[in-house]
Order: C-alpha cells, then sequence, then structure tokens
C-alpha cells in the first residue's frame, strides 16, 4: 500500500494536482525540505504547494519508490527536470532557467496517510545551472 500511496502522491505532483496531493498526506503533517524550514500541518504544505507552483515549473523522471514491509516508510529516488520561473528571496534571480537535478525523498505513512516528508537535493548544483 505505501509503495502505491507514494507513487500517486508522484503522480500528482506531475500532473500539477495539488489537491490530490493534500488528500495523501495528514492533517498533521511534517515537511522537511532540503535546507528550509520544517513546516508543519496540511495548510503549511498546501503554501509551501501553491508556491512551488508559482516559482517553479517541475516533472519527476526516472523514479524509483522503495517501502519497508510493514508499509510504514517509503523512499523514492527521481530525477527533476524544472524551470525557474519566478524568483525565489535569496536565491538568484529567475529567466525561465532549465535545470537538471537528482534528488530524493523519504517519507513516512500512518493509517495509510503520509505523515512526514523529507526531500533532499544539491542545492549547490542547483544554483550553479541557474546561475550559468
Amino acid at each position: 500500500m505505501s509503495k502505491e500511496t507514494i507513487q500517486r502522491y508522484f503522480d500528482a505532483f506531475n500532473a500539477g494536482d495539488t489537491d490530490t496531493m493534500l488528500a495523501l498526506v495528514s492533517d498533521d503533517v511534517q515537511h522537511f525540505v532540503n535546507q528550509g524550514e520544517v513546516r508543519q500541518g496540511r495548510a503549511a504544505f498546501a503554501e509551501f504547494c501553491s508556491h512551488m507552483g508559482v516559482s517553479y515549473r517541475e516533472k519527476l523522471r526516472d523514479m524509483v519508490i522503495f517501502a519497508s514491509e510493514d508499509g510504514t516508510r517509503a523512499a523514492a529516488e527521481f530525477v527533476v527536470h524544472g524551470e525557474y520561473l519566478q524568483t525565489d528571496p535569496g536565491l538568484p534571480e529567475a529567466h525561465g532557467q532549465r535545470y537538471v537535478l537528482p534528488a530524493g525523498s523519504f517519507f513516512t505513512l500512518e493509517a495509510g496517510r503520509i505523515s512526514r516528508i523529507t526531500t533532499y537535493y544539491n542545492l549547490q548544483d542547483w544554483i550553479a545551472q541557474v546561475s550559468a
């Protein structure tokens, strides 16, 4: 079940379907973003998704999903193919730069919902790509 939940989550991400993503997370989801602040709760996660949809256009490819036998933990490795649309505060100026970035996410699942998302990527690699 956990692999299917994570696949649905990433299918929704690639489709830009934030409503489905939000339906798959718990009310008190913890969202840890690489080198960023922890977001607590579905409302904070929704705000993050909204911001991302304005600043970036991304598709995740070459997805491999792993899951524990008991269904409480999962992980995914993928490659982000993106376009930087609107400048994010503290980051280089956006003007439609494209980037390709290996990344991974780790999940905790409780009662069929995602209760923790932790995402990692090489921020310095991304900065170098959008600054070139």
